[in-house]
């Protein structure tokens, strides 16, 4: 149990009718926000993404409706529509409702087009930011975002396609900018971002770094180059969900390192 001083500002609860996109962060519970917890532990329905740790959902209160809406790439989930109907007849049946997310709402997780749609509906919300994986897990294992020797910029970009044809022009134009790139969603399309990047004029010999289930106990890290992801990636098996470092900052190593992993 946590005591906070009698100073402490005060952590609002979720009230019936309200619906609160909440972070959970980039997997181990013990990253969860204050205000994160707090509205888990208040809401009585809590609408809930893949990859979520069970620990987390056991925050909940008793009685509390559980609702799995998972989307997971080619595997069958409810879709966007369908999700946030569900959060707005929820909200309208005077539930208070949890939307809860991996690592942070508006970072790739849609919380801003269903902030949009509750917004519409006249219903009342709140953002609870949490600690998006693409910094986390790069952090963990002692990979900083930006350092004043390496980079005075870092782009965060997923690995799903746009729809349309400039996808590798894209892709090539990120390379351009010679700040490091980190990636989410890309595993499935790594083969063909790697050559993209190359074709942009990315060296070669660019260290990239790839953290498969950060934070997790079956955490694992793979650094590697552009040249070589690909194969080091068949022959270390490094599974989704992971997140993909490209630039300076993947090389930089820091001893000594206390990793989530390696607590009880």
């Amino acid at each position: 149990m946590i005591t906070l001083p009698e100073n402490f500002p005060t952590t609002p609860t979720v009230k019936p009718g309200e619906v609160w996109l909440v972070g959970a962060g980039p997997g181990d519970p013990r990253l969860l926000t204050i205000m994160a917890i707090k509205a888990i532990q208040t809401a009585d329905a809590i609408i809930h993404d893949a990859l979520i740790d069970t620990r987390v959902l056991d925050l909940a209160q008793k009685g509390a409706k559980i609702i799995y809406v998972g989307k997971r790439g080619g595997m069958a989930s409810s879709s966007q529509p369908e999700i946030t109907a569900t959060l707005i007849e929820l909200a309208q049946a005077g539930h208070a409702v949890v939307r809860l997310k991996g690592g942070d709402p508006f970072v790739f997780g849609r919380g801003g087009e269903e902030a949009e749609e509750l917004a519409k509906a006249g219903i009342g919300f709140r953002i609870i930011p949490g600690i998006t994986a693409g910094l986390a897990g790069p952090a963990m294992m002692g990979i900083p975002a930006t350092t004043r020797k390496t980079n005075h910029a870092v782009i965060l970009a997923t690995g799903h396609r746009v729809k349309d044809d400039q996808d590798g022009e894209n892709w090539r134009a990120l390379a351009r900018t010679g700040q490091p790139i980190i990636l989410y969603m890309a595993m499935k399309r790594l083969e063909e971002i790697m050559l993209a990047l190359a074709d942009g004029g990315l060296d070669q010999n660019t260290p990239v770094a790839i953290i498969s289930s950060a934070t997790m106990k079956d955490e694992k890290v793979l650094r590697t180059t552009l040249k070589q992801a690909i194969h080091d990636v068949k022959q270390n098996a490094m599974p989704s969900p992971a997140i993909v470092v490209v630039g300076a900052i993947a090389a930089i190593k820091i001893d000594m390192l206390v990793k989530m992993s390696d607590l009880p």
